[in-house]
């Protein structure tokens, strides 16, 4: 009955429904504008763009069909509307008017009532709120995604939603999936926010046409684009700690071609421990990083266009404890420490071509390679990559119909070598680990608007060739449903899998003195999401106060999952397929005020209920707050010289891994405390300077001496996992940021 719902939502045939006109606005230059106005010529109904420009209006039984378009500071514009045709509208400055200056209110977080996704778009203005110097620390004023530590020493993360841990939520770059296998644990931390435009995050299972994960939510990087950058862009950062950050952005033109050139690097901290535990608060971190992207053309008009990036970073990162000598130490048992070597190339291309209003094709390639030297104590890891992955798509505009259709390919292969300099502990799983994965797919999707425009029905399907596990099929499907103007229901169902990569997945496993016991050969997980959301957005008559209220609910059940089990033995972790009952439950209630474009505030609960069922007793799965609360105020006055933002977030008990048999001296509450987290930040303009100064965790909460048996971190019971909170104390920072615009 499922595979019948989502057929007949793809080959629906074409039926007389209301006559609802879609298009996008923009300037000469091909920039989006938002905000502009759209109305009805004869019954003088209006809409107004989204940030990206685009539009939606109803013109059913309107005889006359022509629509105006006006914007502050543009010559307005007549179009007459052709049956069910996109178009696309440009409108030319005002010569009356030496200059025009377009304002908007200082957004930070864009919930469309156009996309039939729910997706989160974080923008610039947003990730300026806080220090932001990595992908990792640019969620700090959202509530959908957690950052969650996974190794202490090195400080690797993971970005986690509906409380899953972050494998199980696609993470793409430009629409492309670049951190994935061995990137997967430090990727993250390699993208610097100046280098990112937006990020939209959604929950749950959505479109089909990226792949088959996805199945607690996805986070697309967009990175910033050479046509809309300013000509050069200076950011230098310090911490309390003395770690320093400096970025340089430059773009230019040169033919028709729009070309950004980045440049990063983080130099190490100063050697830091608050806590006498005699390892390092924060590993010290080296890295460097080169980008270059191209844009030829303009992917919304007839014609090709094309995008290309390059990219390459080299990473060292050093923990341990203070008395640890990279060079001299390594792998010895005298002192402990841990290190990583990174160096990854990688390019990407997109090619478009758009034939007409109904037709366009996309081609986009990508690929990337990683060798990494690491030591973990006695624990010497070796690993290379080679990932590749290619993507053709056709999209057909017809009726009320939007079809995309396409082909896919994806190459993994990675060869992890492990060895121990010196088996203390004793630990068995040394050896060379191969994976070597080919994934041919196909897949469609169709997205139809019903009902005078009100529903949008998104179905999707896509089947998948693995080399190893055979036949894999996605279904999904999505609904828009718009009760009221401002007044939106969305739903989702749909299945998704993935294949595991068991240590760059799970860094912990080799940080720790833990035996790694893999029980058996394992297979994709898979799983199911359902979720459920309103949005209501409103604004209060006679003023200048909006806002808006969003609830979500999301379920997902896993019918395999490979979960470490670390509780069974302290010293052990037992790798398997578990095929009972496994269930996430993600509740999350949000709402968001703006008083007269100077005060935003926001605030919002998150429920999470992520546990497995073993016989008959439910296990909650550790390091997962079961409540969360997160509060917001941005405050900027008329003149907008300064920004004032702050946030503050409150995290509940979390379970921890079972401890009970170490020795007494190494062992762990079965619950963390709770705690609060308060970040503000001052930002002040001068005319092509940004100068800014904030403080992480005022109020200094920290987790005292994380590491179990940091005592003796050569026994048995050694372990860096167990961290449930801060472990670096209060953290002042200071920046500056130089821009010069390009010439108009």
């Amino acid at each position: 009955m499922k595979l019948l719902l989502f057929v007949a939502g793809l080959l629906l045939p074409y039926l007389p429904y209301a006559q609802i006109i879609s298009g996008k606005v923009s300037n000469e230059k091909n920039e989006p504008l938002t905000g502009a106005t759209i109305a009805d010529i004869q019954n003088k109904a209006t809409v107004i763009t989204n940030n990206k420009g685009e539009f939606s209006i109803d013109l059913s039984n309107v005889p006359i069909k022509k629509i105006t378009a006006s914007h502050t500071g543009f010559i307005t514009d007549t179009i007459t509307v052709e049956d069910n045709k996109t178009i696309h509208i440009i409108l030319k400055l005002s010569p009356t008017l030496e200059s025009a200056t377009v304002s908007a209110a200082r957004s930070g977080i864009f919930l469309s009532n156009l996309s039939a996704i729910k997706t989160e778009q974080i923008t610039q203005q947003e990730l300026k709120k806080s220090a932001c110097c990595d992908l990792a620390g640019c969620f700090e004023t959202q509530l959908t995604v957690q950052p969650q530590t996974t190794n202490i020493v090195t400080n690797s993360k993971e970005l986690r939603i509906l409380g899953l841990s972050g494998v199980y939520n696609q993470v793409l770059v430009d629409g492309l999936p670049m951190i994935q296998g061995l990137s997967y644990t430090y990727g993250i931390s390699g993208i610097p926010g100046t280098l990112v435009e937006n990020i939209f995050v959604a929950k749950g299972a959505n479109s089909v046409i990226q792949g088959f994960e996805s199945i607690s939510g996805q986070i697309n990087v967009e990175t910033i684009k050479p046509n809309h950058a300013p000509k050069l862009l200076l950011n230098a950062y310090v911490n309390s700690f003395m770690e320093k950050h400096l970025n340089a952005n430059y773009s230019f033109k040169t033919g028709k071609w729009h070309s950004l050139l980045a440049f990063h690097t983080v130099q190490p901290a100063n050697k830091t421990d608050n806590d006498d535990d005699r390892f390092l608060d924060l590993p010290l971190l080296t890295r460097y990083m080169l980008n270059n992207k191209w844009k030829y053309g303009n992917d919304a008009e007839w014609g090709l266009s094309s995008s290309i990036g390059i990219r390459f970073l080299n990473e060292k990162r050093v923990g341990g404890q203070s008395g640890f000598n990279a060079k001299n130490d390594k792998g010895s048992t005298n002192v402990y420490g841990q290190t990583v070597n990174i160096n990854q190339p990688e390019i990407w291309t997109k090619t478009n071509y758009r034939f007409d209003d109904k037709h366009n094709i996309v081609l986009a390639v990508s690929s990337f390679h990683q060798s990494q030297d690491s030591y973990f104590g006695t624990l010497h890891y070796k690993a290379k990559q080679l990932s590749m992955y290619a993507n053709v798509q056709h999209e057909l505009n017809y009726s009320k119909h939007t079809l995309k259709s396409g082909i896919s390919f994806r190459h993994l292969n990675i060869d992890e070598n492990i060895r121990f300099t010196a088996n203390v502990p004793v630990r068995t799983y040394a050896g060379k680990y191969l994976k070597n994965e080919n994934i041919a797919g196909i897949f469609s999707e169709n997205t139809m608007k019903l009902l005078n425009n009100k529903l949008t029905w998104i179905t999707g399907v896509r089947l998948d060739l693995h080399n190893q596990f055979n036949w894999q099929f996605t279904p999904r499907t999505l609904v828009k449903y718009d009760l009221f103007p401002n007044t939106i229901i969305r739903g989702n169902i749909g299945t998704g899998w993935r294949t595991v990569n068991l240590f760059s997945e799970n860094i912990n496993l080799l940080a720790s003195s833990r035996n790694v016991i893999i029980a058996e050969s394992l297979n994709p997980e898979k799983a199911l999401n359902t979720g459920l959301n309103v949005v209501q957005k409103f604004k209060l008559k006679s003023t200048d106060i909006s806002g808006s209220v969003s609830i979500d609910y999301y379920h997902t059940r896993f019918s395999n999952q490979v979960f470490p089990d670390y509780d069974t033995d302290p010293t052990r972790a037992y790798i398997k397929n578990f095929t009972g009952k496994s269930i996430s439950n993600g509740f999350q209630v949000e709402t968001a005020l703006n008083f007269y474009k100077r005060v935003e505030l926001k605030a919002g609960y998150n429920y999470l209920d992520v546990y497995q069922v073993h016989g008959n007793i439910k296990n909650t799965l550790p390091f997962n707050p079961k409540h969360k609360v997160l509060s917001t105020i941005s405050f900027k006055p008329a003149n907008e010289k300064y920004f004032i933002d702050i946030n503050a977030h409150w995290f509940g008990r979390q379970r921890l891994p079972n401890t009970s048999a170490n020795p007494e001296a190494y062992r762990r509450a079965d619950l963390s405390r709770d705690y609060t987290v308060v970040n503000a930040q001052f930002t002040y303009n001068f005319k092509n300077v940004e100068w800014y100064a904030g403080c992480e965790n005022i109020f200094n909460f920290r987790q005292e001496k994380p590491i179990i048996s940091w005592q003796d971190p050569f026994s048995d019971y050694f372990d860096t996992s167990s961290v449930w909170g801060p472990t670096r104390g209060r953290e002042f920072y200071t920046g500056v940021r130089f821009k010069i615009e390009k010439k108009k």
